[in-house]
């Protein structure tokens, strides 16, 4: 699990990256400021998760059970949120009306935060190491 959970976290982070400059270069003639500032929104998220997943995937105070529902939890998560985020904020230079799945944004966001709250619950639920 600790393996697939690296490989997404690295996969999530290069994107990033990518997209990320994609936005800066090859967008910036396109679409508006405000909608380049949307997009890169979603690459921020995108990589402040794929972090959230390097950490996760090293971290030996959750089971893998935990670990794998966390990693289900960003990976929809990241899709509903990031992806449409970067749908709406290119809608003026795409064939498809991103608008009409908007509603799935703040759907992801909440799974995000699910996966956080799973773990901030795990480390509520650790003894106290008094070493």
């Amino acid at each position: 699990m600790n393996k697939t959970i690296f490989i997404t976290a690295t996969l999530l982070g290069m994107s990033a990256i990518i997209l990320g400059a994609f936005a800066a270069h090859g967008l910036k003639s396109l679409i508006p400021f405000e909608s380049q500032q949307t997009f890169e929104t979603g690459v921020r998220y995108q990589m402040y998760h794929a972090l959230f997943l390097l950490f996760i995937g090293n971290t030996k105070v959750i089971t893998q059970k935990t670990k794998r529902i966390i990693l289900y939890l960003v990976i929809v998560g990241l899709i509903f949120f990031s992806g449409s985020i970067y749908g709406l904020a290119t809608n003026a230079i795409s064939s498809f009306d991103f608008r009409s799945i908007g509603f799935i944004t703040p759907i992801g966001g909440l799974l995000l935060i699910i996966a956080w709250f799973i773990l901030l619950i795990n480390f509520l639920k650790m003894s106290v190491d008094n070493s």
